[in-house]
């Protein structure tokens, strides 16, 4: 099936393999609201031909489902219009966002649907009707199923593609039309066989999964929504780049802002040698910025740390600190390490980053005095200034 959906991808989508851009993204999403829109309305008219024919409300029911979900494609290619439009002066970062809500919308409508094939079944259940079984309609039920299943497959395959949450929502809801739809044509078949209500019985436990996995990915949207710790992978990926460079020792206080799927504005701190020329160090700075930035489309800024790396003293004093502090539970690594003072009265200045779990009042004060007692380990006249980061990634 993968050989099918390459080649109607390659056919319908200009520049198919640069997914990193908005307008091909935007090309992605229109061929999956398209073939969403097509197949969905082909269900539906086969449904609500069974369904009138046989007097089935399970049957009329799903039919009515796959209206909201011709309609949802038709969402979705208004959402990809929507979220491609160019920045502007209200929204300098785009349109992006719309996606999210878009699968927000999504999940509301299988809540929705839930509930209402929940409804019925129960009617269903408590009051029987007698459903004459039809060959001619259970063929044309059988018709409509690998229909469904390639729906789900072709719109996992491109979501995945592009990493759209819009498209993932959508094969998450095609793949429950599949039970659904499963389960409606099943019962038709055992009618034939039987007069016990199996319809019914089965409609309650499929519409209960409908309303379990509308709740996942109403959960999922939400946290994209309100703030969602980046992929793990684009945190590596940019920790690997920017440390390649000339120059630049380490990396930290890393915050990523999502404005939508492949749209990232990301501000980083970068540790770099105190005695190298203001104006050379800061071209070195432009150069990352613009080179990681086009690589892993996102835009990028990042705020220069300088710090003494050539003194065999604070060399000495960093390594002994990050002994001290490794053995601090909630501790996951310092940086801006600066040294101030006399021989003998030093201060050691520096910032740690504390595990979110350990970021709160009490835990923080309980840290700070085991930074402390480390660094009087180092020596009784030392003292130090901490400023605790938490790690946002």
């Amino acid at each position: 099936m993968k050989s099918i959906f390459d080649f109607i991808i390659k056919k319908f989508v200009k520049n198919y393999s640069d997914v990193g851009s908005q307008v091909v993204r935007q090309s992605y999403g229109w061929l999956g609201g398209i073939v969403g829109f097509i197949i969905n309305t082909t269900i539906l008219i086969l449904e609500l031909i069974v369904g009138v024919f046989l007097n089935s409300i399970s049957i009329t029911a799903d039919a009515v489902h796959n209206l909201t979900d011709a309609v949802s494609s038709l969402i979705t290619i208004l959402s990809f219009k929507l979220a491609n439009r160019p920045a502007d002066t209200k929204h300098p970062f785009g349109y992006g966002r719309v996606e999210y809500i878009t699968s927000l919308l999504f999940s509301l409508s299988i809540f929705f649907v839930g509930y209402e094939f929940l409804r019925s079944s129960i009617g269903r259940v408590l009051q029987p009707v007698s459903i004459p079984f039809n060959m001619g309609s259970f063929l044309l039920m059988l018709l409509a199923l690998p229909l469904q299943i390639f729906l789900n497959r072709f719109t996992k395959y491109i979501g995945i593609a592009i990493n759209s949450s819009a498209l993932k929502a959508s094969a998450l809801e095609s793949f429950t039309d599949i039970l659904v739809l499963s389960m409606v044509t099943s019962s038709l078949l055992i009618t034939r066989f039987t007069t016990f209500p199996v319809d019914g019985y089965a409609g309650i436990i499929v519409s209960l999964f409908i309303l379990h996995s509308g709740f996942a990915l109403c959960k999922e949207t939400l946290d994209y929504i309100l703030g969602k710790a980046p992929d793990k992978q684009l945190v590596k990926n940019i920790y690997t780049q920017v440390l390649s460079y000339k120059y630049i020792t380490g990396v930290h206080d890393l915050i990523i802002h999502n404005y939508g799927p492949g749209r990232y504005m990301v501000s980083l701190h970068a540790e770099v040698p105190c005695d190298i020329p203001v104006m050379q160090i800061h071209d070195v700075i432009d150069k990352i910025e613009k080179e990681v930035g086009e690589k892993l489309n996102l835009y990028l800024v990042i705020h220069m740390d300088p710090f003494k790396s050539n003194s065999p003293d604070v060399i000495y004093l960093k390594k002994r600190l990050n002994k001290e502090l490794s053995i601090i539970k909630g501790i996951q690594s310092i940086h801006d390490f600066r040294v101030v003072g006399d021989v003998e009265a030093k201060t050691l200045i520096f910032d740690v980053v504390v595990d979110k779990s350990y970021y709160n009042e009490k835990s923080k004060i309980n840290i700070l005095m085991k930074i402390e007692a480390g660094v009087k380990n180092i020596s009784s006249q030392y003292r130090c200034i901490v400023t605790m980061d938490k790690d946002y990634y």
